[in-house]
């Protein structure tokens, strides 16, 4: 009988499948190269994150660092925690992860289901806060006997796990006739570890590409933050070795949630973002191969923890991204009904950017850092009552770069009640971000989230590109149910 004894035996040994309709390729009597997809969600855990999680304790467990009774804490978004929760049930291991407050309901259920211990701290605090992910998993190795921190960036055994299994389980399934080995980037370890023994195996002949979300600055960006989760990491982790990259490939977010969402109708694949982020740069790899190579691609996860974001079609509209695909059929959620160009929020913010010369669309804001009088002085100069605080300066890559918000009645209220001064920084008295509206909803979208707010944050393909109130939103619709001939509109007050 083949019956596994334990869970963890079951981690690796994932399959490669062939990728046919989503890159236009896979048909070798056509020209194109073979690409193959090493779809990691057969894992138990359902993600790549359980080799690491397994070599990492593992370690631990030899070197003594992790003995009976002791305690797993880690800073996590969900998949990494998931393997390690895995483990530490078998292993009799108690596991506390700290997330942070951008991980989806469905992914924190997942976190407990498992039996992990949760805490949940703030996204959009610098990672010295004492509240920040990091702040606190090191506050809670301190406190806790026996606590253990796997440190999944900088742990030698992340690399060394797929160094060990994923390269070689590649090398064999393919005969060793692999030419092309593609790997989103996020602690680095799969990209260094995998594609280290790949060139290794072959004498540096397999060419390895990672991939990342347009913005960290190794792969030309700006450090700005993106949507796709799990890879995209500014800063360079120590798992992660540059030199065993030939390429690093930018993708947009847009163009990942693209293939994604292309992964599941075309070749059966529900992934996540982080592999529809990998497939685009497998297809460009593909565009410039010839027909006897061999691509893989890994796919890290599965797409079940994503269900109400990248395959929500309200979520995707809310985000400025197109529900369905160019030349997709169908879509993932209800069809929506057609809404006509001069209805959408995109053209009421360009007649705001048309009536002021492109002055009063643009995103007026303040900085965390900046004072309140700062932020008094930028709504005079602008006429507007209310700001965004940024954590970034504008092109922004994503809505995260948009900490919080300010009004002109809220630093009223704080000055009059001599809770702020001119001189006090404004991260200390700002509210939440305003509610976000795609460029593409229909106006009526805008006009329920204004009811309630003073103004909304407009995006466009994930990016925010500007804000709109209830006055805009009335002046475009009156222009738009009324027009009227030029020499009928009323004469602009004298000055």
């Amino acid at each position: 009988m083949h019956v596994s004894d334990s869970l963890i035996g079951l981690v690796g040994g994932t399959p490669l499948l062939r990728l046919r309709g989503v890159l236009g390729g896979g048909h070798r009597d056509g020209g194109a190269p073979l690409v193959a997809a090493k779809v990691e969600y057969f894992n138990p855990g359902g993600s790549v994150k359980d080799r690491i999680a397994v070599r990492m304790v593992e370690a631990a467990e030899r070197a003594g660092d992790l003995r009976e009774g002791g305690a797993i804490v880690e800073a996590t978004t969900g998949n990494t925690g998931i393997g390690l929760a895995i483990v530490a049930r078998e292993r009799g291991y108690r596991c506390l992860l700290v997330c942070p407050d951008t991980i989806s309901a469905d992914g924190l259920g997942t976190l407990r289901a498992y039996g992990a211990e949760v805490v949940v701290c703030p996204a959009a605090v610098p990672p010295g806060d004492p509240a920040s992910c990091r702040s606190v998993s090191d506050r809670l190795v301190r406190q806790t006997s026996g606590a253990w921190r796997p440190d999944q960036y900088s742990n030698p055994h992340n690399p060394l796990s797929h160094y060990e299994t994923t390269g070689p389980e590649i090398w064999a399934q393919t005969d060793g006739r692999v030419t092309h080995f593609v790997a989103g980037i996020g602690t680095g370890g799969t990209v260094t570890g995998a594609g280290g023994f790949l060139k290794e195996v072959s004498g540096g002949c397999v060419r390895v590409i990672g991939a990342e979300p347009r913005g960290p600055a190794r792969s030309g960006g700006t450090g700005r933050s993106c949507l796709v989760e799990g890879v995209g990491e500014d800063a360079r982790p120590a798992a992660f070795d540059p030199g065993v990259c030939d390429e690093v490939i930018a993708v947009g977010d847009g163009d990942a949630f693209a293939a994604t969402r292309r992964l599941a109708r075309e070749e059966g694949l529900l992934v996540g973002g982080s592999g529809g982020l990998a497939v685009v740069a497998a297809r460009a790899v593909a565009a410039g191969a010839g027909p006897e190579d061999v691509i893989v691609v890994l796919l890290p996860d599965g797409g079940r923890g994503y269900l109400s974001t990248i395959f929500d079609d309200a979520w995707m509209a809310a985000y400025g991204f197109p529900a369905t695909p160019p030349g997709s059929a169908g879509s993932a959620g209800s069809p929506a009904s057609p809404v006509p160009e001069e209805a959408r929020v995109g053209r009421v913010l360009a007649r705001k950017a048309a009536l002021g010369c492109g002055t009063r669309a643009a995103l007026v804001h303040v900085r965390p850092r900046q004072t309140v009088g700062t932020a008094v002085s930028i709504m005079r100069e602008h006429d507007v009552s209310q700001l965004p605080v940024l954590r970034a300066e504008p092109p922004l890559a994503a809505a995260a770069d948009v900490v919080g918000s300010v009004t002109e009645r809220g630093l009223l209220d704080a000055l009059v009640r001599g809770e702020a001064g001119p001189g006090s920084p404004v991260e200390d008295h700002m509210a939440s971000p305003f509610p976000i509206v795609g460029s593409g909803e229909p106006a009526g979208k805008a006009a329920v989230l204004l009811e309630r707010h003073g103004a909304a944050l407009v995006l466009d393909d994930g990016r925010p590109v500007g804000l709109i109130t209830a006055q805009d939103l009335l002046a475009h619709l009156a222009d738009a149910d009324e027009p009227r001939a030029a020499d009928d509109r009323p004469e602009p007050p004298p000055g």
